[in-house]
């Protein structure tokens, strides 16, 4: 959880005249990739724009996402990217790389060479030849211009549903219309997948990688979405990761080393030790700036602040906020709020938060020093009755952290005094807490002889699944036996 978030998308539609648009469609609007040798449609965003474009856009990917990481592990990304981006087609392009602060797995490029991968996504790689085949990929997306063409498609649909939508005088259709259009824009079509992973594996044997690194990192990153899946009590698929903009099939990992066989590169680079010895001590999940859970605690130590949940309840962390459910249906939103006003607590919630509703037991309460309130009323939870109650607590003047709590009628007067105490247990750290209490890293662990996959994940710092964990972060498939004096990968404090 931030405290401050931007809610525009990634990428957003550039702001076109409709004359222009319509003179820019009437003219010939192809062109020849020097990558592929196929002519594309590009007319919203030609070549020569792509450096401003991607300008504007990077700047709006760092809004998003907050300061990019720097220091040794950033320098490291660049110099993989740069050796790899020597060997493209397109010369006109200036790549640069960029560390995103995020643990979801993931890495996307915006046009005029901008490439991003995130903590997360170094954390599941292996090896350098991994990391290269990631910016391989991305850079393939560049060079084939599908961020350009995919701009430009989806500005078209956009604007062609929008003028339907005016002239039907249906607002609805026209917002429906953008969804789709910003749908469109965050994701690459299959065909554009399987040539980006082409373009990936010759960029990677130009600069002497091992081409079969990025089939390697596509079976990684298909354990890691199971495995995702699994914790979460989801189905596979959802949730968001590399592959919510990266759509991938079951044949996607096959090609790509179907591919890679296809190449041939002496003594191939792999350097997995190298790598290994770069993302030691690297954050695994949540930073500190953005809060990060333990067990049934939240603590956010760049705050200052933590809480704690009913025992059973599972917590996720985003942006904007921390969302928990638990297994009797309850769902609780913990989240910030502001009044401009300066009022109290209960004020905030009768005037601001809810916007005048009428709420009659409304109180006002203290929490460990801090001026609160809360209030109640009937609600719904799919359809079936429940209790909303709401929970202010002011943290400076006009800015409050809340509690909505969505509470099904069935649930146990013992589970209600755990959501009291949920109320309660919110309290500023001391500052020995927010020095002492940091989040998970990734350690190296050496494997003597006699170690297994279980002695190993023994080692773990997770709650759950901690073999399948270690498996997964080491990119380890099916009955792998571990190398004595190998290094590999642990999370841990």
């Amino acid at each position: 959880m931030k405290t401050l978030w931007n809610k525009e998308g990634l990428f957003s539609k550039k702001a076109f005249g409709l004359l222009g648009v319509i003179g820019l469609l009437g003219v010939a609007a192809c062109s020849v990739n020097p990558a592929t040798g196929d002519r594309q449609f590009t007319a919203l965003l030609p070549a020569d724009r792509e450096a401003a474009i991607g300008a504007q856009e990077h700047a709006k990917v760092e809004a998003t996402f907050g300061k990019f990481m720097t220091g040794p592990i950033s320098d490291y990304v660049s110099r993989v990217g740069a050796k790899v981006a020597a060997n493209t087609e397109r010369s006109d392009v200036q790549y640069k790389f960029f560390v995103i602060d995020s643990p979801i797995v993931n890495a996307f490029a915006v046009p005029g060479g901008y490439i991003y991968v995130s903590r997360g996504l170094l954390n599941l790689a292996n090896t350098e030849a991994e990391l290269a085949g990631v910016l391989a990929h991305e850079v393939g997306h560049i060079t084939a211009r599908h961020a350009a063409e995919r701009d430009s498609q989806g500005f078209v649909v956009g604007l062609g549903a929008a003028i339907i939508g005016a002239a039907a005088n249906a607002p609805g259709v026209s917002q429906a219309a953008g969804l789709g259009s910003e749908l469109y824009i965050k994701s690459y079509s299959r065909g554009q997948e399987h040539e980006s992973d082409y373009l990936g594996v010759r960029y990677l044997a130009r600069a002497g990688y091992d081409p079969m690194a990025m089939a390697d990192f596509l079976r990684s990153l298909d354990a890691q979405t199971k495995l995702d899946a699994r914790l979460a009590g989801k189905k596979t698929g959802e949730g968001a990761n590399y592959f919510s903009t990266h759509p991938v099939t079951a044949d996607r990992v096959i090609q790509a080393t179907q591919k890679a066989q296809q190449v041939s590169v002496e003594r191939p680079i792999v350097r997995r030790d190298e790598f290994l010895q770069q993302i030691n001590g690297l954050v695994y999940g949540d930073s500190a700036d953005q809060g990060f859970i333990r067990g049934n605690k939240f603590y956010h130590t760049a705050l200052g602040f933590t809480f704690t949940m009913p025992q059973a309840a599972r917590m996720v962390n985003s942006p904007t906020a921390v969302n928990t459910q638990h297994p009797n249906g309850t769902i609780i939103v913990f989240d910030m709020g502001k009044d401009q006003s300066n009022s109290d607590p209960l004020s905030y919630i009768k005037n601001v938060w809810l916007r005048n509703k009428d709420v009659a037991n409304g109180e006002s309460i203290t929490v460990n020093g801090m001026r609160g309130a809360t209030a109640a009323f009937t609600g719904t939870i799919q359809g079936k009755a429940a209790t909303i109650r709401l929970v202010a607590i002011e943290w400076r003047p006009g800015e409050f952290f809340r509690f909505q709590m969505a509470i099904p009628k069935n649930v146990s007067s013992a589970f209600m005094d755990e959501l009291k105490t949920t109320t309660y247990s919110f309290r500023r750290l001391s500052e020995s807490e927010k020095q002492s209490i940091q989040p998970k890293k990734i350690r190296l662990v050496t494997a003597r002889s006699g170690d297994s996959v279980a002695s190993l994940a023994a080692q773990m710092d997770v709650d759950e699944l901690k073999e399948d964990q270690f498996k997964v972060l080491n990119g380890l498939i099916g009955n792998t036996q571990i190398i004595s004096g190998r290094l590999y990968k642990i999370i841990s404090d």
